[in-house]
């Protein structure tokens, strides 16, 4: 599973909904292209995806009803709407959660960081957090920490090292039973043992080696942010990571979207486009679910400074691979990509569809603190539509 989250909004509008028929007030300096589907159009900044169309499916429906950023993260990232009474987990650490990791790799690796909260554990276990690289793989310097013993020790003398701690760990837990069973007692162990693991297994630190890749590949996906990312995160799926959220964050047009929203729709087209393209070629793209996504969407009218403002009654998001149909359109939006005109999907519906495609028990529960029984997600229903 790779996610991709476009943080800030991004508009329907621009990318995956233009509206060449509305007043220019409405529809802004975007211009409609063809795709690869028959009467389907994207805006002229995804010429390379509209292209691809044919691969992936659109949904032209999400929608709900929290217009801040923090809140429509938390339903988008989790399936859940905000709750003041529990923190829920992110669908990545659920997986992790259920799942768990293949060999020496961590099941959940968030790139580049891990610090929007919501890609966090919630209720369960921060044992199940997201591993991050500690860097940005767009940087020439970049550099993944815990992977490399430190300068001068063998495994052997790892080895040795680990067996020390451990025989620590023993005595500490015998005598003080409760605190080690804590969860950030727990944590740090699991977090201690995924490092071990990482350092010792060649496959596992080659997976994050992103300066493996040849010139003509890295330039393929572009030498920007999310091109990069894109290219790591198709090394970790590939190598058997089993969730990878790619975080781009920038998308939040207030003013002057025509001019400010170019540059990223023409990286994110690039990488995403081959994206595609490589795992396709691969012939890892059917075993490989790849989700865009954002928190909302954006106003149908233009405001004042030539912007548009947050909107979550609907939005665009994008599917691929995995279980998903090929050259599909759900849900529509009206004339001025106002309002949903047919189709409503939810969060919950596009974390059910998500869950169900990974292959999680729907009706499982986990626990919350106090014992509490939480459904993994809640009432939402299996996108069939969609799928292959």
């Amino acid at each position: 599973m790779i996610q991709i989250f476009l943080q800030g909004g991004l508009s329907a509008q621009e990318s995956f909904d233009p509206k060449p028929e509305a007043p220019i007030e409405y529809r802004g300096e975007v211009v409609g292209i063809n795709t690869a589907i028959d009467g389907v159009q994207f805006g002229g900044g995804l010429r390379r995806t509209a292209k691809l169309a044919d691969r992936i499916s659109v949904i032209r429906s999400m929608t709900h009803t929290e217009a801040a950023h923090e809140r429509g993260t938390h339903g988008m990232l989790t399936g859940y709407p905000p709750s003041p009474a529990l923190t829920y987990p992110s669908l990545g650490a659920v997986v992790a959660h259920e799942l768990g990791g293949r060999e020496a790799l961590p099941p959940y690796v968030s790139i580049p960081d891990a610090n929007e909260p919501y890609l966090g554990t919630g209720y369960l276990s921060s044992a199940f957090a997201a591993f991050a690289p500690g860097g940005d793989p767009g940087r020439r310097e970049f550099r993944v920490r815990d992977l490399d013993l430190p300068t001068g020790v063998s495994l052997e003398r790892s080895a040795r090292r680990r067996a020390i701690l451990q025989e620590f760990d023993s005595t500490f837990e015998e005598r003080h039973p409760a605190v080690a069973e804590s969860d950030a007692v727990a944590a740090t162990n699991e977090f201690y043992e995924q490092a071990f693991e990482l350092a010792g297994s060649d496959e596992a630190k080659l997976a994050f080696r992103i300066d493996k890749e040849s010139s003509k590949v890295r330039d393929a996906y572009g030498r920007t942010g999310i091109g990069q990312r894109l290219l790591l995160a198709r090394r970790l799926a590939t190598a058997g990571v089993r969730w990878v959220t790619v975080r781009d964050t920038g998308w939040d047009h207030h003013q002057r979207i025509a001019t400010t929203i170019a540059p990223r729709l023409e990286a994110f087209d690039r990488a995403f486009a081959a994206l595609l393209r490589d795992l396709e070629q691969r012939g890892r793209l059917d075993r490989t679910l790849v989700i865009v996504m954002t928190e909302f969407g954006r106003t149908p009218k233009l405001n004042a400074d030539g912007g548009r403002d947050h909107w979550p009654r609907v939005f665009s998001i994008a599917m691929a691979g995995g279980g998903i149909a090929r050259g599909r359109v759900l849900g529509a939006s009206d004339e001025v990509c106002a309002a949903v005109a047919r189709d409503p999907v939810s969060p919950r519906d596009l974390a059910t569809t998500t869950l169900h495609l990974v292959g999680l028990d729907l009706e499982k529960r986990l626990m919350a603190p106090g014992g509490r029984p939480v459904q993994i997600v809640r009432d939402g229903r299996i996108l069939r539509e969609i799928l292959a």
